[in-house]
């Protein structure tokens, strides 16, 4: 917790009053119109730099020439069969990515719709990484006086390529007249707003409201592919105000899919008489115009505006962008700057003709409106997008997660842009009541409150995918269960898995039968299934070894969808897929997936199915999967007192615990690394004892014997104490050196260097509530070194704390990730430190991320503080082969940077893997920084946690070993604390030994 207000004498980030008037604000201050005090905030008329691309140094691109070779030729494979290999270093986007991106739309598990910090609405990926600009904007017209004062202009700056072309026929012809000067973004997700202080109109203030539904512990409307955009206008002039404002949208799922053809647009207007509150009357109908495109899945999107008393809507169904268009996007705009509507009998027009290949079909909904002298008005616009069903490439098709709610129908993009006119209110109501405790924390730092919820954009934009259930499309619809019926019609399903075997000896057969779901007590709601992407570099699904870090935020705010993703991992453990698989860093084979190891990732093409798409190492080998297994699976059922949970995945528990054995090869009780980068850090070889995977280890047996306590099972209790108690002198032993834990055991010149994640197994035991592995002063000693070194000699602390550090100053060179800034990691250790009671050094560590990643003042000069500068291009990292691995090959060919092109460190909305010294990042838009919500775990461990009954690990059962084995077949013994449980309901948790 924090300990008092040691906050309250640091500077705002950014007084509100330096980016909008305090007039301005005033006027906008109902109907939650003006932005909050605590919002990250952009001047639209902002240059977006390009981002600088990591390089490998020459020497790390010489260490890793045969893994290019058979990284190069696997992506050749890949690309012949029509699939995309999970890591592709060689294909390159087109366009350079920039500092421009803002919070993107929508509710999780669907593809994603961005918006941009500098031009609004931008575009849109139906297949989460295609991020290409689109027709789709916002434009306002205005006009005063009889007609004789008028402006017209798209609501974000002229930077619009071919403006000014007389001949042009697209939206090039378009009014792009806004400046950007006295115009601001505001983010706080999952809202966004853009203030246009006096722009175009100086005399009409514009509240832009940007909402979507992602509502913690709502697992309904958080599925919704739906976004709002709320317009408050305030009007300061003496004369009253016609304004009309428009909403265009292009029928495309991104890149050139505009051109593909066979497009059809088609206007509607409901008929059920819509009811919300507006300003000014009773409403009437809402009016839509659906778009669907070709492809396969069919995509429906629905635009949609609300007519009230005082609110006229207006459509154009199709509009094109070449001057053979019917009508063209310049015809379509001289209409509404001389009108301010479209004609009324458009609603009639039935659908468009389909559209020829190489011809874009665009679509635009108009609100007008009167605004009296000093007076008030809100207009709100809808978008909603439909796919209802998922196919991946090798694999079968899942109904998306809305469709429980809204059917498979491609025309439910109707019914979700009709509801969200209605619903959005009620949606704000419940973001604020989560938000508002942090954000009025008067002990907490500004930027910390803005930046925790900004980063949870990844939960959006990150690739994810939700679907409706566990059973795949066709075998759901065989079973359907109506809306009416879902309350009492349950299925029965039963599973038999052999897992694998324990010292030879043990097979366990898990059974459930039927499982009741009657009761608001039920914990075992069926949510579906989670994935989400590792990064949109690597493609591969719910990446553990980074999840790890992620899952925080997931558990805090959706434990629901955490404890899905365990217990498909739990799954995974106990199952072996013997397919023979190439390892791409030493060119041997091996099988895909081993028994009792836990899965790097969920698949790629075909997940759930076909596990570890991820193929550079071998990674049955790893030390941090398993022990990040037992901590994680520790921690939520510690959380979340689930015991139906925890008897659920305790199998794979004991699986991963005993897999483990294999690497303690001194039987001194602790595993050992084997000379290569067998864990998360998959280019950072280690050799001997770890710091990062012993102390990992250490955590495990602790959190094994605790969760083997609370359910009964004293033998396994008693081997994880047995092994804790021969392990831990050893780590110390070898590892501790009077101020720090060594980076591994090995002779290597490496050796005695500073790991910034040293302590990651002692950050979980603190967050679960478990007695610390080691005395207060070497947890406070270690990261006393990691805040004065890793994080205090990079940039003064202004970028985060290096992975590496040498004991003499100097950042470890050793391999690239060891001289790399993690944010993820960053943010873990900053936990570390609240939990240690050193909250102020780990706000100043997490701080460096948000300076260099959010801030606009970035981490400062390049000549540094503790570190020296570059001294030739190689060092500075602008000049290597392979670029942005995220192991030892998740990377790309990069170019030097080009002379006279403006780059940037910051990262707004695709905070990076990490950065170098120099400000080079790695893999835009990736899951790790996630874990800031680590920081707010640590400040507020949850009631459950806080009074969970504890375990001394000095205490001996005195148990033989024949209770153990014993113990592990049988359950029995654990099962009756379990079954007092009320709302377990009737699962039954049986076990047999084969």
């Amino acid at each position: 917790m924090v300990s008092g207000n040691i906050f309250h004498c640091k500077k705002h980030s950014w007084p509100p009053e330096e980016y909008i008037s305090r007039a301005t604000l005033h006027l906008l201050d109902f109907d939650s119109a003006s932005p909050p005090e605590h919002a990250w905030r952009r001047r639209l008329n902002s240059h977006a730099n390009l981002l600088r691309e990591f390089s490998v140094t020459f020497r790390e691109a010489v260490k890793m020439i045969r893994l290019g070779l058979r990284l190069w030729s696997y992506v050749r494979e890949e690309a012949s069969h029509g699939r995309k290999a999970p890591i592709d270093p060689f294909t390159r986007e087109s366009c350079k990515p920039s500092a421009s991106q803002g919070v993107p739309l929508g509710g999780m598990g669907y593809a994603v719709v961005t918006s941009s910090a500098i031009l609004g609405v931008q575009g849109f990926a139906i297949c989460f990484i295609v991020m290409d600009k689109v027709v789709a904007s916002q434009e306002i017209f205005i006009s005063r006086d009889g007609g004789n004062k008028k402006y017209a202009s798209v609501l974000a700056p002229g930077q619009h390529e071919g403006l000014g072309k007389p001949d042009d026929h697209g939206i090039s012809s378009w009014g792009w007249n806004l400046s950007g000067q006295h115009s601001t973004y505001h983010a706080l997700f999952p809202r966004a707003w853009t203030i246009y202080d006096g722009e175009p109109d100086p005399e009409l203030k514009i509240s832009c409201r940007q909402i979507s539904p992602f509502i913690p512990h709502n697992y309904r409307d958080s599925s919704l592919p739906v976004a709002v955009f709320v317009y408050t206008l305030v009007n300061t002039g003496k004369e009253r105000a016609k304004v009309s404002l428009l909403f265009t949208w292009a029928n495309s799922i991104g890149g050139i899919s505009h051109l593909s053809g066979d497009h059809v647009n088609e206007p509607f207007i409901g008929e059920d008489g819509v009811s919300f509150e507006c300003q000014g009357g009773t409403p009437s109908p809402s009016d839509k115009i659906t778009l669907q495109a070709k492809d396969n899945p069919p995509v429906t999107f629905a635009i949609a505006a609300c007519e009230t008393q005082n609110v006229d809507v207006s459509v154009l169904p199709s509009f094109g962008l070449t001057e053979q268009s019917h009508i063209t996007a310049k015809d379509m705009w001289g209409k509404m700057a001389q009108d301010g509507h479209f004609d009324r009998d458009n609603f009639h027009a039935g659908p468009s003709i389909v559209s020829s290949p190489g011809d874009a079909l665009c679509a635009a909904v108009s609100a007008s409106t009167w605004v009296e002298p000093h007076g008030k008005c809100t207009v709100a616009f809808s978008l909603a997008w439909s796919s209802p069903k998922v196919k991946f490439l090798k694999g079968s098709s899942y109904n998306r997660r809305y469709t429980k709610f809204y059917g498979t129908s491609e025309r439910s993009a109707l019914n979700l842009a009709h509801d969200a006119l209605i619903n959005y209110k009620r949606w704000e109501e419940e973001i604020e009541d989560w938000q508002n405790p942090i954000l009025n924390d008067k002990r907490l730092p500004e930027w910390y409150k803005f930046t925790l919820f900004n980063e949870l954009y990844f939960l959006v934009a990150g690739g994810t995918i939700w679907t409706e259930s566990h059973l795949p499309a066709k075998e759901e619809e065989s079973n359907w269960v109506s809306n009416h019926d879902r309350s009492v019609k349950v299925k029965t399903t039963a599973a038999r898995i052999k897992p694998a075997k324990m010292n030879g000896k043990h097979n366990i057969v898990v059974k459930h039968d039927q499982i009741s779901q009657q009761g608001p007590e039920n914990n075992c709601e069926d949510v579906g299934r989670f994935l989400y992407l590792e990064g949109i570099e690597y493609i591969m699904w719910c990446t553990y070894d980074v999840h790890f870090y992620a899952s925080f935020a997931l558990l805090a705010l959706f434990p629901k969808i955490e404890m899905s993703i365990q217990q498909d991992f739990a799954k995974a453990v106990l199952c072996e897929d013997g397919r023979k698989v190439k390892f791409l860093a030493e060119g041997n084979y091996g099988i895909r997936k081993a028994r009792g190891a836990v899965p790097h990732d969920l698949g790629t093409h075909d997940p759930w199915h076909e596990m570890n798409a991820y193929n550079i190492h071998d990674t049955s080998k790893w030390k941090d999967l398993n022990p990040k297994f037992v901590l994680q699976i520790y921690r939520d059922f510690a959380a979340t007192g689930d015991m139906s949970f925890a008897l659920d995945v305790w199998p794979s528990v004991r699986a991963a615990m005993e897999y483990m054995e294999q690497f303690d090869r001194d039987d001194d009780g602790l595993i050992e690394n084997d000379g290569f980068p067998d864990q998360t850090y998959d280019a950072w070889t280690v050799h001997g004892i770890s710091a990062y995977c012993g102390c990992l280890w250490l955590a495990a047996l602790e959190a094994a014997a605790a969760m083997a306590h609370r359910l009964g099972d004293k033998g396994f209790e008693e081997w994880c104490k047995s092994k804790f108690l021969k392990a831990k002198p050893v780590f110390e032993g070898k590892l501790w050196n009077g101020s720090y834990f060594n980076y591994d055991s090995g002779l290597s010149s490496n050796s005695r260097s500073i790991q910034a994640d040293q302590l990651a197994g002692q950050w979980y035991i603190a967050s679960s509530g478990l007695p610390p592995l080691f005395d207060d002063f070497k947890i406070k000693s270690a990261l006393q070194k990691i805040y004065d070194f890793n994080v205090m000699r990079v940039r003064g602390g202004r970028m985060g704390a290096v992975n590496g550090m040498h004991p003499n100053g100097k950042v470890d060179e050793s391999c690239m990730q060891s001289r790399e800034i993690w944010t993820g990691v960053t943010y873990g250790v900053a936990a570390t430190m609240i939990l240690a009671g050193m909250e102020e050094q780990a706000f100043a560590t997490a701080e460096g991320i948000f300076t260099a990643g959010w801030s606009e003042e970035g981490y400062g000069d390049a000549s540094g503080v503790g570190i020296s500068p570059p001294t030739s291009p190689h060092e500075a990292g602008n000049g290597g082969i392979l670029s942005s691995p995220s192991g030892a090959v998740r990377g790309a060919i990069s170019p030097l940077p080009t002379i006279g092109i403006p780059y940037s460190t910051l990262y707004w909305f695709q905070t990076p893997e990490g950065w170098t010294t120099d400000g080079h990042y790695r893999s835009l838009i990736y899951m790790r920084p996630l874990s800031i919500w680590a920081m707010q775990w640590a400040l507020s461990l949850p009631k459950a946690i806080l009074e969970a009954p504890g375990i001394n690990m000095m205490d001996r059962l005195h148990t033989s070993p024949l209770d153990f084995r014993a113990g592990y077949g049988d359950t029995s013994r654990f099962r009756k604390s379990a079954s007092r449980r009320s709302w377990f309901g009737n699962q039954v948790f049986q076990c047999t030994c084969k």
